[in-house]
C-alpha cells in the first residue's frame, strides 16, 4: 500500500496511577524528523518509543504528546525515600572526591531522579509498558490515517495520469501533418527569398529543421514515464522518492516538447502536461 505522510492518531487509556493521553502528528519531511513532547515522569519511555515510531513511520516530520494525569492519591503525600537519597549523597561524595570540580546536584535534579518517592518499581515498569502498548495503538491509528490518505493521493495522480495519455492519443496522429505543413511553409519562404533557386539547398535546410521539431521522442519518452508512474503506484511501498524523480523527468520532456513545437494544438498540449505534472508533484510531496 501507499502511504501519505500526513496523518493524526489521538489514543488514551486509564492505567492504575492515572490515565495517559498521547497525541502522534505527521507532516511531509525529506526525512524522518521525531520531535518529542513527555511528561517527565515517563521521559524514561523515550528511547523504546523511538524504536517504535521508527519502525512504523519510514519518512515525515512526526510530533509526538504524551501526557500523564496521576490518579487522586494514588502515591499519598509525596515523601523522600531516605535510603535512595542517602545513597545519592554517597554516590555525590565519590564522584567530587575524584572529581573536585564536579557540579553539585540540584534540588530539582534530586526531586526528579528514579525511586527518590518511593516509587514502587514494579508499578513503573507496568506504568511504562503500558506507555508502550499505547504506542503500538496510536501508531496503528496513524498508519491507518495515514494508508487512507494515500490511497487518495494515488487516485488523484492515476487521473492525471490518464488524462495526459488521453491527450498523447489525441497529438500524436497530428503531428507529422503538423510538421509536413510547417516545412511546406518553410519551403515557399525559402523559394521566395532565394528567388527559385538552390533548390537542393533547400531540401537539406527543411530536412535539418524537420529533424529538431520532430517531437516523436518526446512523446515517446512522455508515454514511458507515466507507464512508469503507473508501475510505481501499483507496487505500492516507498514511492514518493521515485515519483518526484518521475515527475522532474515528466516536466523535462513537457518543456521540451513546447519549445519544439510548430503547431497551436501541441503548444497547447505541452501546457496542459505541465500543469497536471505539477498537480500531481504537488501531491508527490506528501507521499512516503
Amino acid at each position: 500500500m501507499i502511504h501519505s505522510m500526513t496523518g493524526y492518531a489521538a489514543v488514551s487509556r486509564d492505567v492504575p496511577l492515572g490515565t495517559l493521553a498521547m497525541e502522534i502528528r505527521s507532516v511531509n519531511s525529506r526525512f524522518l524528523d521525531l520531535q518529542f513532547r513527555i511528561a517527565e515522569d515517563l521521559r524514561a519511555a523515550e528511547p523504546q518509543l523511538r524504536e517504535l515510531i521508527g519502525g512504523a513511520v519510514a519518512r515525515g516530520k512526526v510530533d509526538f504528546r504524551l501526557y500523564f494525569t496521576p490518579a487522586i492519591g494514588a502515591g499519598g503525600e509525596a515523601a523522600l525515600d531516605r535510603t535512595v537519597l542517602e545513597r545519592l549523597a554517597s554516590l555525590q561524595r565519590a564522584v567530587r572526591a575524584a572529581i573536585p570540580d564536579a557540579q553539585a546536584l540540584r534540588v530539582s535534579e534530586v526531586l526528579h531522579w528514579p525511586g527518590i518517592f518511593g516509587d514502587d518499581p514494579n508499578a513503573q515498569m507496568a506504568l511504562r509498558e503500558s506507555v508502550l502498548a499505547l504506542a503500538r495503538d496510536a501508531l496503528a491509528e496513524l498508519a491507518a490515517t495515514r494508508k487512507r490518505e494515500g490511497a487518495k493521493l494515488a487516485d488523484m495522480i492515476r487521473g492525471r495520469v490518464a488524462l495526459m495519455r488521453e491527450k498523447l492519443a489525441e497529438i500524436a496522429p497530428a503531428v507529422p501533418q503538423a510538421i509536413a505543413a510547417y516545412q511546406e511553409k518553410l519551403a515557399s519562404r525559402l523559394r521566395e527569398v532565394l528567388a527559385g533557386g538552390e533548390e537542393e539547398r533547400i531540401r537539406q535546410e527543411i530536412a535539418m529543421f524537420g529533424v529538431k521539431i520532430d517531437v516523436a521522442e518526446e512523446l515517446s519518452r512522455l508515454a514511458a514515464h507515466l507507464d512508469e508512474v503507473e508501475r510505481v503506484l501499483a507496487k505500492g511501498g516507498q514511492v514518493g522518492k521515485r515519483l518526484d524523480f518521475l515527475m522532474q523527468e515528466l516536466n523535462r520532456e513537457a518543456n521540451t516538447l513546447g519549445s519544439k513545437s510548430v503547431s497551436k494544438q501541441v503548444s497547447d498540449a505541452a501546457l496542459d502536461f505541465k500543469l497536471a505534472i505539477e498537480q500531481m508533484r504537488e501531491q508527490v510531496q506528501n507521499l512516503e
